[in-house]
């Protein structure tokens, strides 16, 4: 599948504050869902608690359904899909629902995470006059980015971002600048989302969860970014065990074109962290995807500073470990009953041909 460079690197969008607490909706009740794919599909959801069934349509690339699921001893949701696509999900009643996907994006035929929150009202005013911390997930150009947005009183956005690849690979920018005019999007009819059109006739949809979380979905993947937290420093109250959903791609490689080579995978997470900001996540099988000691970005000097990201991003949090053989990036953040984590490992030395993995995914509580 051919991918563009990341669409923040040429035009980077509006992200998320961190929501209030979820509404206190009878878990019995029908619920309605907006998501994004990593893959770069919009979805509309609706899970009906009596009838046990999930409703979607994906309004990227024209799919719908109305399927079955069985709830798993642990909570978690197996899909009885007939076309194979949506296969297993989690929900927070009221708050948020995770997909795992595997017939998405334009041929219908790639696998994704789908981040869904439930359904309210959005404008441009309602992220206005405020700065964001943002994690973006893709499946092509080393499939993460980071950053921050600064919208102003007009809802215009101004951005910076960090490219992991782009920081490895000759001639690309690892820190880059961008940025929109809120006067480019439209009202869906809804009222739940907003389109933003580009130059390629795609649209990118706006969505969000009352006045805090908001989320951008473009055809390069999920954009996902959260108000500034008050203080650098890792809340405690953070801490806990999340159940989760993740995108693994090894064996990665970027050939001309564009053209993004590898082996994607999607598993169950089991996510720790402890109140020191020790983060380890596992599959379903026990096997360690990733463990870090978190930092705040504020303290990365090779993150914050003169020419790189001129925010600090409290509430985003990294961890780095170089060696001989490779260079492993780790980031993180925080949503009220969530966490959001991704990874980019690159093998070293690096040059023409060389190959990285890069890991993501979502985990709720």
């Amino acid at each position: 599948m051919k991918h563009r460079v990341l669409w923040l690197s040429l035009l980077l969008p509006i992200f998320m504050g961190r929501s209030s607490s979820p509404l206190a909706t009878s878990v019995s009740t029908t619920r309605s869902y907006n998501g994004t794919a990593s893959v770069g599909d919009f979805f509309t959801m609706t899970v009906d608690p009596v009838a046990y069934t999930l409703a979607y349509t994906d309004l990227s690339n024209g799919d719908s359904g109305t399927i079955s699921y069985q709830v798993n001893s642990d909570g978690t949701y197996q899909l009885d899909d007939p076309n194979h696509n949506l296969v297993g999900a989690y929900e927070i009643p009221n708050y948020a629902l995770l997909v795992e996907a595997t017939n998405t994006g334009p041929d219908h035929d790639a696998p994704a995470i789908i981040l869904a929150m439930q359904t309210a009202s959005i404008s441009v005013p309602k992220w206005a006059s405020h700065n964001y911390d943002y994690m973006q997930f893709g499946s092509g150009a080393g499939g993460v980015e980071v950053g921050f947005i600064a919208a102003d009183g007009q809802g215009n956005v101004s951005t910076t971002a960090y490219w992991p690849l782009g920081a490895l690979s000759q001639g690309a920018r690892a820190f880059h600048r961008g940025g929109f005019s809120g006067r480019s999007l439209q009202q869906d009819a809804s009222g739940t989302f907003l389109r933003l059109p580009d130059n390629d006739g795609d649209s990118h949809y706006v969505f969000g969860t009352g006045t805090g979380t908001l989320a951008l979905d473009t055809p390069n993947g999920a954009i996902l970014g959260f108000k500034k937290a008050a203080s650098k420093d890792f809340d405690p109250s953070f801490a806990g065990t999340y159940k989760g959903i993740y995108y693994q791609k090894t064996g990665a490689k970027t050939d001309q074109g564009n053209f993004e080579t590898g082996t994607p995978s999607l598993g169950d997470a089991t996510i720790v962290i402890d109140a020191t900001g020790q983060v380890s996540t596992k599959d379903s099988r026990g096997n360690l995807l990733l463990e870090a000691m978190l930092t705040p970005v504020a303290d990365a000097a090779y993150l914050y500073g003169a020419d790189k990201l001129q925010d600090p991003c409290f509430g985003l949090f990294t961890f780095r470990v170089i060696t001989a053989n490779s260079q492993n990036d780790v980031f993180v953040t925080f949503m009220d009953r969530g966490v959001l984590f991704s990874s980019f490992k690159a093998n070293l030395p690096w040059g023409p041909g060389s190959t990285y993995d890069y890991l993501y995914g979502v985990g709720l509580r």
